[in-house]
């Protein structure tokens, strides 16, 4: 699903290298942390997964295309196959919990008939079906990140990337967002989290990659010692 091989990247030309020679391989169906201190470069590299940048040198492939080679106008069909979460949640607080599931179908060309039936069901697997017509700025921090979950996998990605999902929470809605989460990829959908949450990386016991400075310092496939931590 996933294949890097002398990853690099810099924002910056002639600057240092924010991802130096990553090798990795991450199959369909797998739960893998992310997992490094600030600045290591996670973010960095879930921006290249969704090519909202290109590698300057080594190869990344997602779904078995080359990113780098892959012309502007691939990249939206790409992106439809991947579910992304946010740490800020990015929701349109003005909106209802329905509204802002709804529009993430709607860009992609989906009936009224398929968004009434669809927004429904997967208020139900995050937990809140009675929160459909409730405005998202009323909700709670841990229903707004349940919201971009739902919003996450409403077109039924392939994959689903969260970048610090449980961030802003507390440890009781965290739990609730990975265990979310988790029975997403029991039904087959790969999911990528990075995270600072080192609780909950030792309690769940995924694979792990570790990033220092860049580096690929770690890769544990249940997850990670307390050393490394």
């Amino acid at each position: 699903m996933i294949e890097a091989e002398g990853l690099y990247y810099c924002y910056e030309k002639n600057g240092d290298y924010v991802l130096n020679d990553l090798n990795f391989k991450i199959d369909r169906g797998e739960f893998v942390f992310i997992i490094g201190a600030s600045g290591a470069g996670k973010s960095t590299l879930f921006k290249l997964i969704i090519r909202e940048i290109v590698p300057v040198k080594g190869t990344l492939k997602v779904f078995g295309h080359d990113l780098a080679r892959m012309p502007r106008y691939r990249v939206p069909y790409l992106r439809r196959n991947i579910g992304m979460v946010f740490q800020d949640f990015r929701l349109l607080e003005d909106r209802t919990a329905f509204d802002n599931i709804a529009f993430a179908m709607q860009v992609t060309g989906a009936s009224s008939r398929e968004i009434r039936r669809r927004v429904p069901y997967v208020l139900e697997l995050v937990g809140l079906p009675d929160k459909a017509n409730a405005k998202v700025c009323d909700l709670s921090g841990g229903e707004q990140q349940r919201i971009g979950l739902a919003r996450a996998i409403i077109n039924r990605p392939a994959m689903i990337i969260a970048d610090e999902p449980t961030g802003n929470l507390d440890p009781e809605n965290s739990y609730e967002i990975m265990n979310i989460l988790r029975s997403f990829n029991i039904r087959g959908t790969t999911v990528l989290v990075a995270t600072h949450n080192h609780e909950m990386v030792k309690l769940l016991k995924k694979r792990v990659i570790l990033l220092d400075k860049g580096r690929l310092a770690a890769d544990e496939a249940k997850g990670v010692s307390a050393g490394a931590l």
